[in-house]
């Protein structure tokens, strides 16, 4: 509804005001509902007010993704979860340490409406039209951020990969290496199941993994299945897990993705540590082909300015400087390598910011997407990554033949991956297992 449609309203209702007391002094007034406690996670609550909004949210994005809702209590159910997982995360995030200021969510907040080709202002306007409130939307962002954080600290820190892992994949790879050439888009249902289960629990959720399995094939919506019944972290988005090759995935999956991509219904069933998997191949394409063995690999040379955030140099400082160091760049046509040597706080600064030449997965992915975006010579705008904030230059580009340094390197991240894949799932269940949560069903 429009301003003046508003105002038109508003006014009609003054008008009548007079000849409707009358009647209105006979009807009821409607109660406001009750914000309820829904839920207990050990010191915090989780209200009815919050658990409606993202409900809504999550009804948007299902809606965006041509995935039909699932019934209102099993949503309701899935969002309650997903909240008492954010409430623990930030309580651990909390004991830990972990904070994220507003400073940071405004340029997150201020970087997603730039992907999306939006000002703030009309990202903020989106999300009105859609009726989600605005602080809603930037405590959702701090909380993936806090995730992301926590994450880094307990999980990621911890994965090791050791030389003889390496030497084992490349072998593996140099036999069958479709594993590199094919990327699977592959959407899955996680149903959990662990040996601190008692029978009966571990026998229903084999019944309720079998039972779904059978509604993939017979044609079910995959999507609505997947935001209906797993509790896999992406299943408010309908279960996609995004393009992924067999490297990537944990080895029961791969061997169960790889055929279901050749049977007629494009599913089957995994069972693994963390229980039942049933996947759906939404379809397949070529791969970074020769990614493993030597083939040609483009490589960017290319300079960067960094500025950190500190104690000393809070955000607010650091984004000062660097627009103004952009400035001075790109329109006093200032020379890079020698702002580069006075203000970065990269160690390349003596280089004048140069990293030499870099592929594929040398460089965290929003200094990757900064760079690939820029063509030779162009400066980019002040980009936000977990070190700083940037300003990017490409160089040159090349075609390369792939070293046996760089085989190695890929190697190390695709078992990365694969690995913070099972522990990330790992982590999440145990730091679910441990919060107190009481669970007030008659509430909503």
């Amino acid at each position: 509804m429009n301003k003046v449609t508003k105002l038109a309203l508003l006014a009609a209702i003054s008008a009548s005001i007079c000849s409707t007391t009358a009647f209105a002094a006979d009807k009821p007034v409607d109660p406001k509902p009750l914000n309820r406690v829904v839920a207990v996670v050990n010191t915090d609550v989780i209200t009815s007010n919050e658990l409606n909004e993202r409900v809504h949210s999550a009804a948007l994005n299902l809606r965006r993704q041509n995935i039909q809702l699932p019934p209102m209590p099993q949503l309701q159910a899935q969002v309650l979860e997903h909240l008492i997982m954010d409430r623990a995360v930030q309580q651990r995030a909390r004991e830990t340490g972990i904070r994220v200021d507003d400073a940071l969510v405004n340029v997150t907040i201020e970087q997603i409406a730039a992907q999306n080709k939006l000002t703030v202002a009309q990202l903020r306007k989106r999300l009105a039209d859609d009726k989600v409130p605005f602080n809603q939307f930037r405590e959702e962002i701090r909380g993936q951020i806090t995730m992301q954080r926590l994450r880094e600290r307990e999980v990621e820190a911890k994965i090791n990969i050791p030389e003889s892992e390496i030497d084992a994949f490349l072998a593996d790879q140099a036999g069958f290496n479709i594993n590199d050439t094919v990327e699977y888009h592959v959407a899955q249902i996680l149903i959990p199941a662990s040996k601190s289960m008692n029978s009966d629990e571990m026998r229903q959720a084999k019944n309720l993994a079998e039972d779904l399995l059978d509604q993939a094939e017979d044609g079910a919506d995959f999507g609505q299945l997947a935001a209906t019944y797993s509790k896999a972290s992406d299943a408010l988005e309908g279960g996609d897990m995004g393009w992924r090759t067999l490297s990537q995935m944990p080895t029961t999956m791969a061997d169960t993705v790889r055929q279901a991509a050749k049977s007629k219904h494009k599913v089957g069933m995994s069972v693994s540590s963390d229980g039942y998997s049933i996947v759906k191949v939404l379809g397949h394409r070529d791969g970074v082909k020769n990614k493993l063995s030597g083939g040609p690999v483009t490589q960017t040379h290319v300079r960067h300015i960094l500025l950190a955030v500190t104690p000393v140099t809070p955000e607010a400082m650091v984004l000062e400087r660097i627009n103004d160091i952009y400035r001075r760049l790109t329109q006093d046509k200032a020379d890079f390598a020698t702002l580069a040597r006075l203000h970065s706080v990269d160690g390349t600064a003596t280089r004048g910011g140069d990293l030499g030449w870099l592929q594929t997965g040398d460089s965290v992915p929003a200094f990757e997407q900064a760079m690939n975006q820029l063509k030779s010579g162009e400066i980019s705008q002040p980009v936000k990554t977990q070190y700083g904030y940037h300003i990017i230059q490409v160089l040159d580009r090349r075609e390369d033949a792939m070293s046996e340094e760089r085989m190695r390197f890929m190697a190390r991240q695709a078992l990365r991956e694969r690995k913070l894949a099972e522990a990330t799932a790992t982590w999440q269940r145990e730091l679910r297992d441990r919060a107190f949560v009481e669970i007030r069903r008659e509430a909503y």
